[in-house]
């Protein structure tokens, strides 16, 4: 039986994005990054001091990895990029689907060996026209294709399993991972089956625990599943179309999560004030940083 608890929590960032997606955090200066896809945006919430920064950006993008300090990987419609925190200049680093200019990146997540996951789409959603690679060193490998809405990459604390969802499908996946690479080393298996079910599977994370905080779009809800794949708990959230969680705070014990207001008509929006805020639930996590990307 899945425990059902009312919102509880806050808007940590009240900037409504058409479609924010992608949160990470840097615990070297306690800030939460993330997304405004289709505003070509990334923004930065510094939880220190609460001072929050737009960065425009030449391109769609949708991921963000650290890598030091100084320095971050992004994800782009035009492929991979290092970006300069201090002056946001961005460096080419690895093409992705150049080939295809009419797709973009979605989600992604780095994997604890210090490889990335990174999803593609098309533009318009177009059924199976993207993938899932894994990028290593600059290297870019596709290892799952035909994929229409790439979601819910995330790991295991260990490394040894990762999961993704194709969000047309609704079914998240469960595969099991060379830890030492972050590649995948068996085939993917059905963990979750919510084909029939309300909404869809979008952003997912993975706690100390190894339980899986998932954001379902269309359902204004935040699912928590055990390993098994059992959904144990089911957090509201004053937006319909939340995107993508993020642990945050300084011992990551808070979780952040991203909304959107795309497709949404103008009453849709009115009775959803929340709608592309940054929002956080009220409640106390035992999350785990994001690993940071070895260039």
């Amino acid at each position: 039986m899945t425990d059902i608890y009312e919102f509880e929590g806050k808007t940590l960032c009240n900037t409504n994005s058409v479609l924010g997606e992608g949160p990470t955090y840097d615990p070297d200066s306690n800030t939460v990054w993330w997304f405004n896809i289709l505003g070509k945006e990334l923004h930065e919430l510094n939880l220190s001091t609460n001072a929050k920064k737009v960065h425009p950006l030449p391109a769609m993008a949708s991921v963000l990895a650290r890598i030091d300090a100084g320095r971050q990987l992004i994800a782009t419609e035009e492929g991979l990029f290092v970006r300069d925190v201090a002056s946001g200049k961005l460096t080419f680093y690895a093409a992705l689907e150049n080939d295809k200019p009419e797709n973009r990146s979605n989600d992604g997540r780095t994997h604890p060996s210090g490889a990335l996951w990174i999803g593609t789409m098309s533009k318009r959603a177009e059924n199976q026209a993207g993938a899932i690679y894994h990028v290593a060193g600059g290297k870019v490998t596709k290892i799952f294709n035909g994929i229409s809405i790439p979601n819910s990459i995330c790991f295991s604390p260990d490394g040894t399993i990762g999961y993704y969802t194709d969000s047309r499908l609704n079914r998240l996946m469960r595969v099991m991972v060379d830890p030492q690479t972050g590649l995948p080393a068996g085939e993917p298996i059905v963990l979750v089956d919510s084909a029939n079910e309300p909404g869809d599977i979008d952003g997912s994370v993975v706690d100390a625990d190894g339980y899986i905080w998932n954001s379902r779009w269309g359902a204004g809800v935040v699912d928590r599943y055990n390993p098994d794949g059992l959904r144990i708990s089911r957090y509201k959230v004053p937006a319909v179309q939340p995107s993508c969680p993020a642990f945050i705070g300084v011992n990551a014990d808070r979780l952040a999560v991203t909304t959107a207001w795309e497709g949404l008509d103008e009453d849709a929006r009115s009775a959803q004030p929340s709608a592309g805020a940054l929002l956080e639930l009220g409640i106390e996590v035992k999350g785990i940083f994001d690993p940071v990307y070895v260039i």
